[in-house]
């Protein structure tokens, strides 16, 4: 299993980011992948998460109506597109599945996403 993600930065209160998601080394179109958060001492949470088909998608209330995930899996990629974002939503990001994390523990590196002024 390999998951790399990408995208993230600075970027002020109110601006967007699109954080990018590659997998490998296992079939990713078989899987649910969701985005994960982790906040400086805070637990990692669920932010989003969007079934092997994309027909089924699930947001934290944190982030409704402000982030779109989405999938591509001739490319083996899921996506976050994050808009009008707040300085709590500061954190490094992640991109998984639940079936990987259990089987495996498996986590990639995360990127880090700083909304400041």
């Amino acid at each position: 299993v390999q998951l790399v993600e990408s995208g993230g930065g600075l970027v002020q209160p109110g601006g967007s980011l699109k954080l990018s998601c590659a997998a490998s080394r296992f079939t990713f179109s078989n899987y649910e992948m969701s985005w994960y958060r982790q906040a400086p001492g805070k637990a990692r949470e669920l932010v989003a998460s969007i079934t092997s088909t994309g027909g089924r998608i699930n947001y934290a209330d944190s982030v409704k109506g402000r982030f779109t995930i989405s999938r591509d899996n001739a490319k083996n990629t899921v996506y976050l597109q994050m808009n009008s974002l707040k300085p709590e939503d500061t954190a490094v990001y992640y991109c998984n599945s639940a079936t990987i994390v259990a089987l495996y523990g498996y986590w990639g590196q995360g990127t880090q996403v700083t909304v400041s002024s």
